[in-house]
């Protein structure tokens, strides 16, 4: 079989390094590997290949892509390859999900309780050399996850890694979720569905959004979810920026009624210069780097040599994704 690896981006730490490609085609000899590092590479390799490797694949890629039966992607999330033509064709969709849940799941974690704590503002003073005791005391009051009832919203391995963690802290942790009527993760005290997600908003502490990026899910928390939210509650969003009306939100901390947000995605990435999110004190910003763990290679292509194995010999893959569902 024909594979083609395409795992260029923009961020480094995103590309396959080259010995993981030599590891591949030591394990597969039979098996011919070649490299795509842009768009028009692909475009140019992808009509010979049986399988591709990657998180970029465009409809023009698919047009031309003769005898393509299987995408693997490196990440979990794969809403940007579910467009209509995607969907509708036979071609088989897998992921990497789960492969960075519980590092994510310490992200939240941290951002959360730097928020609670004041974190920020101790960390600016520290670097003016100015002893701020008072300044932080005189700010929200602080706040521990062991009195804080969460709201997770999404429930997939990174929700519920989420969940595990904030409940070992002593947090009362609802979820949110389509599929409620499947067995609450460990730690949940209770999930509701979807229509259910008003209600939770006024009573949570902490909002966590984990759900995956789906035509469903965009700009799940608007302007009405921001005002349902409690006072001094905090956002933090692990999933995608799509999920996160980012106007409505830098409104609703204008107001001052929330204590603040933690931010690792965007509506557009590398987040711009002029974004109003920088210059917020109550924004916690990190650059889409809450999965980075240092084992995720050896993971992810862990993960992708298990499912070439099972493609090549007519078994059933890991990590199957369903197309129309968007996960």
């Amino acid at each position: 079989m024909n594979v083609l690896l395409a795992t260029y981006t923009p961020v480094a730490a995103w590309n396959m390094p080259d010995a993981y490609v030599e590891r591949l085609r030591r394990e597969f000899p039979e098996h011919t590997f070649v490299r795509a590092h842009s768009d028009a590479e692909t475009l140019e390799r992808i009509p010979d290949v049986d399988v591709a490797f990657g998180v970029r694949f465009t409809p023009d890629h698919l047009a031309a892509a003769r005898g393509l039966r299987w995408i693997h992607s490196p990440a979990a999330g794969v809403g940007n390859l579910l467009f209509p033509e995607m969907v509708a064709s036979p071609v088989v969709l897998t992921n990497n999900r789960g492969n960075s849940s519980g590092t994510i799941a310490e992200h939240v974690i941290a951002v959360t309780l730097a928020l609670l704590r004041g974190l920020p503002l101790a960390w600016r003073r520290q670097t003016e050399r100015i002893w701020a005791q008072d300044e932080i005391n005189a700010g929200p009051p602080m706040r521990t996850l062991r009195e804080s009832r969460v709201l997770v919203v999404g429930l997939g391995a990174i929700g519920a890694a989420t969940a595990r963690l904030a409940t070992a802290f002593g947090a009362h942790v609802v979820g949110v979720r389509r599929r409620t009527g499947q067995p609450a993760p460990d730690g949940v005290a209770a999930v509701v569905g979807p229509d259910g997600l008003a209600g939770e908003l006024a009573h949570a502490d902490v909002v966590v959004v984990a759900a995956p990026d789906t035509s469903e899910t965009v700009r799940l928390i608007g302007e009405r979810e921001l005002a349902l939210m409690k006072d001094d509650a905090v956002l933090v969003n692990v999933s995608r920026g799509s999920l996160i009306d980012e106007t409505a939100l830098v409104r609703a901390l204008e107001t001052g009624r929330l204590r603040g947000a933690a931010l690792d995605v965007f509506e557009r990435e590398p987040l711009t210069a002029e974004s109003p999110l920088w210059a917020r004190h109550d924004v916690l910003l990190t650059p889409h780097v809450a999965g980075f763990h240092k084992d995720h290679w050896d993971i992810v292509v862990g993960t992708f040599t298990e499912n070439l194995r099972r493609f090549a010999a007519g078994e059933p893959l890991v990590n199957r994704v369903d197309k129309k569902a968007g996960y």
